[in-house]
């Protein structure tokens, strides 16, 4: 028999899931700019933590919005390995998807990125469904599945075309924002498709709570946020990996403005003083007077 379902139990799980998404869409993307710029050889690196943060923020969403969701007097629990397993799928299809999409920068390779990633998105949340164990079974409208699906590849295309374009502060953030809306709606898209069905009167002892993994999900999340944020900001946009060299400012002018060497003070020229050549008279004649001395001009 059917039972009455609730997409979530208050508002605040569907915000707090769109400012995971928001978060985890933002440092991948800045990390995606870094690594497409460094090249695969020395930016590795960051396709790592780009995967880690865009898969982890996927992820981070569906369970927090699952976390809202509710089913009349039921208790739903979580298998923790087919749960951890869907975050490894998430991780791994966002790292795939900027990889093509990094080496092959071309609208096919973007394409082939961009359907594997929504297709993987689409795993990992239908994955995340299966891990719920509950007294009954979920039934699925197909008609909004495939819808989901769509808007899965279409957000996974979309969120790679950003990591190729989007290198300022400002484009991240609002690039993010706009993920973030896509990844909200497959997620939402895909719950409306669920219809719980046989659900009997006894609770399922199976996984655990999903307040049990809240808090080493904060912790997790956290610390990584954290850490990539700082690494982020430490490391501006280079490109090394074409050979490039980081744009610096000049420290030296266009043009020589320095001041001119500043002249010495100015003197008067240095005046010798030659004493005249002696007169025939007093060279050769001793003590005798010169009649000429009186009108001869000495200088000095």
């Amino acid at each position: 028999m059917g039972h009455q379902q609730h997409l979530y139990s208050h508002a605040f799980y569907p915000l707090l899931a769109y400012v995971m998404a928001a978060v985890g869409s933002g440092l991948g993307l800045a990390c995606a700019a870094r690594f497409h710029a460094r090249g695969l050889a020395k930016g590795w690196p960051w396709l790592a933590a780009g995967a880690l943060t865009l898969g982890s923020g996927i992820w981070g969403m569906h369970f927090i919005a699952m976390l809202g969701f509710s089913v009349d007097r039921v208790q739903l629990r979580y298998d923790v390995p087919l749960t951890v397993l869907s975050l490894l799928v998430a991780v791994v299809i966002a790292g795939a998807g900027m990889l093509v999409a990094g080496l092959r920068r071309t609208w096919g390779g973007l394409l082939v990125g961009g359907v594997g990633a929504g297709i993987g998105v689409a795993a990992m949340h239908y994955l995340g469904m299966a891990a719920l164990r509950f007294p009954g079974t979920f039934d699925y409208t197909t008609s909004l599945v495939v819808l989901s699906l769509v808007i899965a590849v279409v957000a996974a295309t979309a969120a790679l075309w950003f990591t190729l374009r989007v290198t300022g502060a400002r484009a991240t953030v609002g690039a993010s924002l706009v993920m973030a809306i896509a990844i909200s709606g497959m997620h939402y898209t895909g719950m409306s498709a669920v219809t719980v069905r046989s659900v009997s009167g006894h609770a399922s002892e199976e996984g655990v709570t999903g307040l049990t993994l809240v808090a080493p999900l904060i912790i997790g999340l956290g610390i990584e946020v954290l850490l990539v944020l700082f690494a982020v900001l430490v490391n501006p946009v280079v490109a090394e990996g074409n050979g490039t060299a980081p744009r610096e400012e000049s420290t030296t002018l266009p043009y020589d403005n320095r001041p001119a060497r500043e002249a010495a003070p100015h003197t008067a020229p240095t005046s010798y003083h030659v004493p005249a050549p002696a007169s025939r008279f007093e060279a050769f004649g001793g003590d005798q007077a010169d009649p000429y001395r009186e009108s001869r001009e000495y200088r000095g």
